[in-house]
């Protein structure tokens, strides 16, 4: 069975977006960017809200990114080589290959998912993330913290997501940011 794997970048007080909803306030940084393109190499499928779907879908639809470096290439390339599940209630079509839009999230089809898969599964966006944590399906939280208080916006985890979760791992980048894994408590993965 596949692990499924929330994985963001957070403020340091903990927000995801900025109060003006953008999620681009943190400064580009080489090491951090290939900490996540290994993380990407390593899921066979990709599970996103539509917001974060629509801004990760520049790493198929604009070819200039990966045309700017071997490590954005890497990046675009194993974005595009994932599966790609959108939970959408307003989306009609996918603007990318490899996408699936799905209306509703469902805990037992992401269950089936994970057990079917041979790779790990990862999550992206705060209230889809706090769904599955709320219905056991989060087997881990792969959070990079930016040294960066942005006063308000979305959290990483919603008022109604509730996790008690053991530290696994942390990893000091050069810049600041720190990689905190966590897994939920008394899962012994």
């Amino acid at each position: 069975m596949a692990k499924l794997i929330y994985v963001t970048n957070v403020s340091l007080d903990g927000y995801i977006e900025d109060e003006r909803g953008d999620f681009a306030w943190f400064p580009p940084d080489d090491d951090v960017f290939a900490s996540h393109t290994s993380l990407l190499q390593s899921a066979s499928t990709l599970l996103y809200g539509r917001r974060l779907y629509e801004f990760m879908a520049v790493w198929e639809t604009d070819a200039t990114l990966a045309a700017q470096s071997d490590l954005w290439a890497d990046f675009a390339t194993a974005w595009q080589a994932a599966e790609k599940v959108v939970y959408s209630t307003t989306m009609t079509a996918a603007l990318t290959a490899n996408t699936t839009i799905d209306r509703h999230f469902d805990p037992a089809a992401v269950r089936e998912l994970k057990d079917a898969a041979t790779s790990d599964i990862t999550v992206g966006g705060a209230n889809l993330a706090a769904q599955a944590l709320n219905a056991g399906l989060v087997d881990e939280c792969q959070m990079y913290v930016w040294p960066t208080v942005l006063g308000g916006g979305k959290p990483a985890f919603p008022i109604d997501a509730r996790a008690d979760l053991e530290l696994i791992d942390e990893h000091r980048f050069g810049n600041g940011v720190v990689l905190l894994r966590y897994r939920p408590a008394g899962l012994s993965r």
